[in-house]
């Protein structure tokens, strides 16, 4: 049985690499068993806050810290500091936060963050989870493709491993959303895979060139690196 102290993000990894990719899990039951590991280590079952809490703090202090190499975490620790130094301004709006461990970390970090998902359960439960561990932040249920804000109503506007899971035009559909919202920046992150994961729900594959077209696309001033995966930098 997991206890409270090994529930994090790692865990996503772990399942995938044991059970997924050895085929004893299907890649749509991986949700499902995830959230069954979480919610079984609580004390109790029919009220899980403090398993999810647990998960929360011991995967927000692994990014923050040392994570156990090769995990989950230690793969996002690096993404996620590329992103807080790719910030202009101090207003922030992540699209496609998913438990927002990086809007957790923006908001820790000093800026005014407004975390999104479509997932309504997963806005609900960091809705629930960030006041616990001291985080000032909005959050809201969004579609990425038409988030009911102002224009420019931020300074940067981030996605963060959200494209990957849509096809071409949607994507590019999230990213003119991105350009109205940004008051001076977007921030497209993407992993470099050699086989689109079913296990993360991803359908495309992404490289240098792929991001160059999406950035020449839009028509603004852009840069694409590689930090960790992909990064496409748009200014507004």
């Amino acid at each position: 049985m997991i206890g409270l102290d090994q529930l994090s993000n790692d865990l996503a990894g772990w399942l995938d690499s044991t059970f997924v990719r050895r085929g004893l899990l299907a890649p749509e039951a991986f949700e499902e068993a995830f959230v069954a590991v979480v919610t079984g280590a609580a004390k109790d079952p029919d009220a899980p806050d403090d398993a999810w809490l647990a998960f929360y703090r011991n995967t927000v202090d692994a990014l923050a810290g040392e994570p156990v190499p090769g995990g989950t975490n230690a793969e996002m620790k690096p993404v996620h500091e590329r992103a807080l130094e790719l910030v202009a301004g101090d207003e922030v709006l992540e699209l496609g936060c998913c438990f927002g461990f990086l809007s957790l970390r923006l908001a820790a970090a000093g800026y005014r963050v407004t975390a999104t998902d479509l997932t309504g359960g997963t806005v609900e439960l960091l809705s629930r989870m960030a006041p616990q561990l001291g985080a000032d932040l909005d959050v809201m249920v969004a579609d990425a493709r038409a988030v009911a804000r102002p224009d420019g109503c931020a300074d940067t506007v981030f996605a963060v491993h959200l494209v990957e899971h849509l096809p071409e035009a949607e994507g590019d559909e999230v990213v003119a959303e991105m350009l109205r919202l940004a008051r001076r920046r977007v921030v497209v992150a993407v992993p470099f895979e050699d086989e689109a994961s079913a296990t993360w729900g991803h359908v495309r594959l992404f490289d240098t060139s792929v991001l160059t077209a999406m950035g020449e696309r839009t028509g603004r001033p852009y840069t694409v690196s590689e930090h960790h995966g992909g990064w496409l930098v748009i200014e507004v």
